[in-house]
Order: structure tokens, then C-alpha cells, then sequence
């Protein structure tokens, strides 16, 4: 089996706001690279990369979508992700694992909300990534608007490497500022075929200003092109190209190319760029481990022949059997061999190896350091896990998954349904970790918590087609948070009969309540003998789990400092079965001390309504106790930026829709937890 050079790798994926044309435009990417022979369209639910049925009726991404393909030298590896809020999980983790990434923006709607997410995403795992202006062709396209959107509410420095040949409808090519040459894409063969033209006489002395102030960007990256800046040479395409791709690199610069994917225009000079200025797995930012046992440190190499380190990043259910996705940092990954999960302490071993064609797979023997391929085989192994040489274990760092808000109680209609429940929950949980499920502990319902109503409705849909699970929903509900009002100190003396006598554990804690946004922080004393580590573990899991569960309502405890201040061992050293019990009780009753209250969560809320339907909109915000943090005018529309509580946004869109009769849209995603009116503690016995 061969393998591609390291070098002409390229690990990207396609990140933007939902309807911003990402799945578009991978489409056209698998067309022009001949992967495919007839493009997909999202909007008739023939997309190859949208494959589930859900996702074909809907036409919008649900689940992260893997593929490869080859354009020139490079091999590209490819991922389209979502772009709805509510599977924000599948982009977390596609970011994790890519080298590089490709930014789409539309050119009428700009920079929204959306994008935001995403583009904060890949700052936090620092990903390179190039642009794409799409939507060049459609009315009110403005790319210089979006460029000024980008500087402003991405905080990014975007650098133009085209300009558009025709405005709106009359798109029709781009020109080359690195090359100054001008394309047109031909009408008669769906845009494969680039024609070259001269440069528009009109264009000329845009094209040298454009080109000068690329210049000006790209010299902060080499001296060279800095010298020749300042003396007002010409600077040659292969050094502007070179210095690009360095800026590019420190995620410093962000090129930026325009194009209309769905007219077939700007897709080839893209793929051009990704092979030019994303980084290769070699080039990618270095990752770090851990040993698990002694703690020490390793940065990883993108080397075949070191061992083997590969990050399990998604796991799918196919007829009840997990298909895990990898991405290999290090090492080679063979079917057969036996592998060590470091992340849970248990062996595994890979009997198929697949690259991914969406939903099609190509069977491999091995993938080696740099490749991104799916497994047959790991019967344990779930999101973030780590797998690696039995004989060398390391920890790579997992990924940050988002608190789900939305909960939804279920009930299985028949005696079949209710025993295949269970096992479809789990196996949905395998796949997606901000689905989460548990049993409400007075009505004995089953709550199925998820990061919107979309997002649990389409569990619902899988539950019927995939698993024949036919279930009643209740009403969404909120998920929401406690936290204490003062600071608590409390000793707990904790009695249990063990072994024919009695065992007292006790133990002294102190609860202090943090500031909001904390979560929880456990602070124990030194392990020192008789106080083993394992004992001290297990003191900490069961704080933790104590926090899970909260003190008064069932809802996690949150913002929260637990301190053990002292473990008194005057009466012998404590099991561990009492060192729970005594843990778990002690949080709970100091908890309920600390004056607990509710807090619930603050959606951030963007609207687009027509100009003459915004007073209706604005009123309708203030009777759901929304603040409008403030406005911009888009033609006939206003963007409204606002905040507002989850729980009052149930069954907004048909509201919307009233009343701007079918116009208004809006896009949400979570920002914090506040606290919750007097109203809502008293439902709930607290305040």
C-alpha cells in the first residue's frame, strides 16, 4: 500500500453560519477533483456530503462529514461541518483534529452569528485558515462590507488575494492580485474549464492599490518584501506567496478569495489556496501529551516510525456496532494489533480500517502519522480518547464539550418499544456527548437533555427510523443551574455498620460560592499516609458526583469552591465506601445551608427583521425580559443583537414569523447562566 507524502497532505475542514454554502461547496470540490460526476445539490437533498435522511430533507448539515479527494499534488482530507448551533459538538471536534480550515462567508449577509462560534473554535486549537466569500452573484453582495465585519467582529486581519470581474449578477470571474491575471469559469462545462482574458481596462488601477496593500500585509512576514515595500519595488508573486503563507501559518493573516459555488464559480483558485497556504501535518501546531503514570510531558512529531498516538474524535452507530473515527498524530495504526486506551485504561483492537467517502469507506490495512481514517473494532473507546503503543502509553488532551440546555421528557408507546429504548439512547450517547439522558427521580420519566429543540428532535427522528423506537414527548424543558448565596463551613460525622461494628468517618468542608461562569473546584488536602491517592480519588469523584446531582432540585451545583479542610483519623483510617458516603452527604446538607438558588441560562439572540416590523419585534423581546445589546441596518432589514432567557425563546419562530409575516429569522447559541427571577425559585422552592 502506498502512502502520500507527508508534506502534500492537507487535514481541512469547512466551517461557517448555516446557510452560508459550506456543504455547496463541497460538493464542487469533490466534482472539480474527480471524485464525483455530477454535483450534488443541498437544495434537492442530492448532496453526497449530506447523506442522512434528516439532513436531505432539511437541506442542512447535521453530523460532520468526512471524505478525501486530490487536486494536483496535494491530497486533501476533508471534513464539512454544521453549521446550526445546535451540533456546535460535531464543529468542536472536527477542530480538534484539522491542520487547517476553510471560512465561509456570505457576501449579502456578512459575518453572523454563527461564524462568530466557529471562528472562535478554531482560535482556541489555533487553526490556520483561508476565506471564501461566497454568494457573489446574489443581490447586495458586498465583499468589502463582510472584509470590515471581519476586522470588527472576528478581531481578524483578513488580507484580499482577488477581485470580483462583474458585481451581483454579472459575476462572472476573478482576478489574480498575486499574478494579476483575470479568469472567467465557463457556462458550458458547470465552470471546470478556467478561461483566461485580459485585465478589464477599468480594473487596472484597482488591481495596483489592492495589490499594494496585500504587499504592505505580507511584509510584517519577511524583510525582504518589507525592504521592497518601503522602496516601492515590485514584489514577485512566488516571494508575496511565501510570505503569505507564513502569515497564514502564525494565524496572524487570513487570505481572503471570492466566489459564487453554486453558479460554479471560485472554487479552483480556492482549492489552489488550500494546497498553497494551509499547513501540511508537518507544519501543523505541535501537540503535547502526558505519560498517565509519572506525568511528564512529550511533544509529539508527525513521524510513521515513532509510536503510535491517535485521538479518537467521533464515534457513529451502524447497526449497532461503533465505527470510531481517528485522527493519527504519531506512529501507524494497523488493523489486528492489539492498542492501549489510555483515556479509560483498557485494550482494544482495530479489525477494519477505513478511509471515508462521506458515508462510502475504502478498506486500508494502516494509517499512518498525519491521516484521518475510521475503525471497526474499538468496543470502548469514546469521543477524546487517546490510543496508543501499549508499551509507551501517553494522554493527548481531549476536547471542550458545550453544557447541553434543552431537556425533553420521553415515554416508550409500547411493551417493544420500551425495551429497545435503552440500548438506541446508549448507542445515541456513544455518538454525540452533548446528548445526554437520565431519569427524573420523582416522576421516574425518562429526560433526554440536548443543546437545542432541533437538536432533540432530530434524536426523536432517529430514534423512529434507525432504532423502530416509537416514543411521547412532553414539553421542552430548561436545564437550569444552582449556586449558593454564602459561604459554608460544616463537619460531618458519618456512622455505618461494617463488618460487625461501626465505622465513623468524619470530615470538615467548605463550600464558598465563585464567581459566575467558575464551574465547580475541588481543593483536598495532601495525600499523606494513611490518606492514600486512591482513597483521596475517590474522595474527589464523589464531590464531584455530589455536585452533579445538586442539593434541593436535581440540577448541577455550579460556581462552587469545595475545600476538605480536614479528615480526622481518630477513629481509624476510613474505607472508601464510608469516605463516599460521608462526602456525599456532607455536600448536600452544607449545600442547603449555603442559601441555594437557580440560575438559568442566557441565550445570545441575533435577529433579522424588516425595518417596518421592528418596533412589533423590539416589544415582543422586552414581555420575554430580552436586552437589546444593539442595532445595524442592512439594507431593509435590521440586524437586532440582543440577550434574552432560554426559557421564554420555546416556540419563538412561529411567533417571529407572525409577526413579520415570514421575513423575521434569528439565529441563538448559549452565553452564560444568571441568576433566575423570584418566580421561577419559588416553583421550585428556593429564593
Amino acid at each position: 500500500m502506498t502512502h502520500a507524502p507527508l508534506g502534500i497532505i492537507r487535514n481541512i475542514g469547512i466551517i461557517s453560519h448555516i446557510d452560508a454554502g459550506k456543504t455547496t461547496v463541497s460538493e464542487r470540490i469533490l466534482f472539480y477533483s474527480g471524485e464525483t460526476h455530477k454535483m450534488g445539490e443541498v437544495h434537492n437533498g442530492q448532496a453526497v456530503m449530506d447523506w442522512m435522511p434528516q439532513e436531505q430533507e432539511r437541506g442542512i448539515t447535521i453530523t460532520a462529514t468526512a471524505t478525501t479527494c486530490r487536486w494536483g499534488e496535494f491530497r486533501i482530507n476533508l471534513i464539512d461541518t454544521p453549521g446550526h448551533i445546535d451540533f456546535t459538538i460535531e464543529v468542536e471536534r472536527s477542530m480538534r483534529v484539522l491542520d487547517g480550515a476553510v471560512a465561509i462567508f456570505s457576501a449579502v449577509e456578512g459575518v453572523q452569528p454563527q461564524s462568530e462560534l466557529v471562528w472562535r473554535q478554531a482560535d482556541r486549537y489555533r487553526v490556520p485558515r483561508i476565506c471564501l466569500i461566497n454568494k457573489m452573484d446574489r443581490s447586495g453582495a458586498d465583499y468589502r462590507q463582510t472584509m470590515r465585519q471581519m476586522e470588527k467582529r472576528l478581531k481578524a486581519r483578513p488580507v484580499l488575494i482577488q477581485l470580483p470581474i462583474g458585481e451581483e449578477a454579472g459575476f462572472s470571474g476573478v482576478i489574480d492580485l498575486l499574478n494579476e491575471e483575470a479568469f472567467l469559469f465557463s457556462d458550458t462545462d458547470l465552470g471546470s474549464t478556467m478561461l483566461p482574458v485580459p485585465l478589464p481596462p477599468e480594473a487596472v488601477n484597482e488591481v495596483q492599490e489592492s495589490r499594494l496593500k496585500l504587499t504592505e500585509a505580507v511584509a510584517d512576514f519577511d524583510d525582504e518584501v518589507m525592504a521592497d515595500f518601503l522602496e516601492g519595488k515590485r514584489v514577485t508573486a512566488e516571494r508575496l506567496r511565501s510570505a503569505l503563507r507564513r502569515g497564514t501559518l502564525a494565524c496572524s493573516l487570513f487570505p481572503v478569495l471570492l466566489g459564487s459555488a453554486l453558479r460554479n464559480k471560485g472554487i479552483q483558485p480556492l482549492l489552489d489556496a488550500v494546497g498553497l497556504y494551509l499547513p501540511s501535518p508537518l507544519e501543523a501546531v505541535p501537540l503535547i501529551g502526558h505519560d498517565p503514570v509519572n506525568g511528564e510531558h512529550e511533544t509529539l512529531a508527525c513521524d510513521p516510525s515513532a509510536p503510535l498516538r491517535a485521538l479518537a474524535f467521533k464515534v457513529m452507530s451502524e447497526e449497532g456496532r461503533r465505527v470510531t473515527y481517528f485522527r493519527v498524530y504519531s506512529g501507524t495504526l494497523r488493523t489486528g494489533v492489539m492498542l492501549f486506551n489510555s483515556t479509560r485504561q483498557s485494550s482494544e483492537r482495530v479489525r477494519h480500517l477505513f478511509r471515508m467517502h462521506a458515508h462510502r469507506r475504502e478498506e486500508i490495512c494502516e494509517a499512518r502519522a498525519g491521516d484521518i481514517v475510521a475503525a471497526l473494532g474499538c468496543q470502548e473507546t469514546l469521543t477524546g480518547d487517546t490510543i496508543c503503543d501499549p508499551g509507551k502509553p501517553l494522554l493527548l488532551e481531549g476536547l471542550t464539550v458545550p453544557e447541553p440546555v434543552v431537556s425533553l421528557a420521553v415515554e416508550a408507546k409500547g411493551a417493544d418499544d420500551r425495551e429497545r429504548l435503552p440500548l438506541a439512547l446508549e448507542q445515541l450517547q456513544w455518538e454525540d456527548p452533548t446528548f445526554r439522558v437520565h431519569e427524573d427521580s420523582e416522576t421516574g420519566q425518562t429526560l433526554l437533555t440536548g443543546m437545542g429543540e432541533l437538536h432533540l428532535e432530530i434524536v426523536i427522528d432517529r430514534l423512529a427510523r434507525e432504532y423502530g423506537v416509537q416514543i411521547k414527548t412532553g414539553r421542552p424543558r430548561v436545564v437550569y443551574r444552582e449556586a449558593l448565596r454564602r459561604q459554608v463551613t460544616r463537619r460531618e460525622n458519618f456512622q455505618r455498620a461494617c463488618e460487625r461494628r461501626m465505622e465513623t468517618v468524619e470530615m470538615l468542608m467548605q463550600l464558598t460560592p465563585l464567581p459566575r461562569g467558575s464551574g465547580v473546584r475541588i481543593l483536598l488536602p495532601a495525600a499523606e499516609p494513611p490518606l492514600t491517592p486512591q482513597l483521596l480519588a475517590a474522595l474527589e469523584d464523589s464531590l464531584k458526583q455530589g455536585c452533579l446531582s445538586g442539593c434541593m432540585t436535581g440540577y448541577h451545583l455550579t460556581d462552587l469552591e469545595v475545600r476538605v479542610l480536614e479528615i480526622p483519623l481518630e477513629s481509624g483510617v476510613p474505607s472508601e465506601p464510608g469516605l463516599r458516603s460521608a462526602a456525599l452527604r456532607g455536600l448536600a446538607l452544607a449545600a442547603r445551608e449555603g442559601e441555594p438558588f437557580l440560575l438559568e441560562p442566557i441565550m445570545s439572540l441575533e435577529l433579522e427583521v424588516p425595518t417596518e416590523n421592528l418596533g412589533k419585534v423590539l416589544g415582543s423581546l422586552q414581555q420575554k425580559r430580552g436586552r437589546v445589546e444593539g442595532l445595524d441596518s442592512r439594507g431593509e432589514f435590521e440586524i437586532v443583537r440582543a440577550t434574552v432567557p432560554l426559557s421564554e425563546m420555546f416556540g419563538y419562530m412561529t411567533e417571529l414569523r407572525s409577526a413579520t409575516r415570514g421575513r423575521g429569522s434569528y439565529t441563538m447559541e448559549f452565553l452564560c447562566f444568571e441568576e433566575a427571577p423570584s418566580a421561577i425559585q419559588e416553583q421550585y422552592g428556593l429564593g
